[in-house]
């Protein structure tokens, strides 16, 4: 499977020192080269199993950015030209941009949702408490409650 990210969920499993989950779900995320150096301001090393990869059309960063930020504007691009299966992005309108542009997504909820099934984290509510404490995530009341009945923690 090849899963592209953008920078706010990798960062946000790395504040709490989850990002394991993402290597164990699926081996290795792809990233671009402007979210490698977002990550890097904030992360003195970045984990192995996190590739960078350049994008090859800068044309297509630069239309995209007229709409978002340059780390994702770039991870669609790299999503696309990589054919991932997955798109890891958070951001409101990076995702309907990602979604007007074919690239199927998921995010932080969903990959949480993911780990409890596969076994891999017990609670998808204690990891969301310390995502909001530690990492200062943000997620509206009616995201958590679908999320945490999905889970069967409601």
């Amino acid at each position: 499977m090849i899963v592209v990210s953008d920078t706010s969920s990798v960062s946000d499993l790395l504040c709490i020192a989850h990002g394991d989950l993402l290597r164990r779900l699926y081996g290795e995320v792809l990233i671009p080269e402007a979210v490698r150096v977002e990550l890097l301001v904030f992360f003195f090393d970045l984990p192995e199993f996190l590739h960078c990869r350049q994008v090859l059309n800068p044309g297509e960063v630069e239309r995209l950015r007229e709409e978002l930020d340059l780390g994702e504007a770039e991870a669609i691009v790299l999503a696309r030209e990589a054919h991932a299966d997955i798109l890891l992005m958070d951001e409101l309108q990076g995702r309907r941009v990602a979604v007007r542009e074919g690239i199927p997504i998921i995010g932080l909820m969903g990959v949480l949702l993911q780990a409890k099934d596969e076994g891999l984290i017990v609670s998808v509510r204690q990891v969301i408490e310390r995502l909001e404490a530690e990492a200062d995530f943000r997620l509206s009341a009616e995201l958590k409650r679908f999320t945490l009945k999905r889970a069967g923690e409601s």
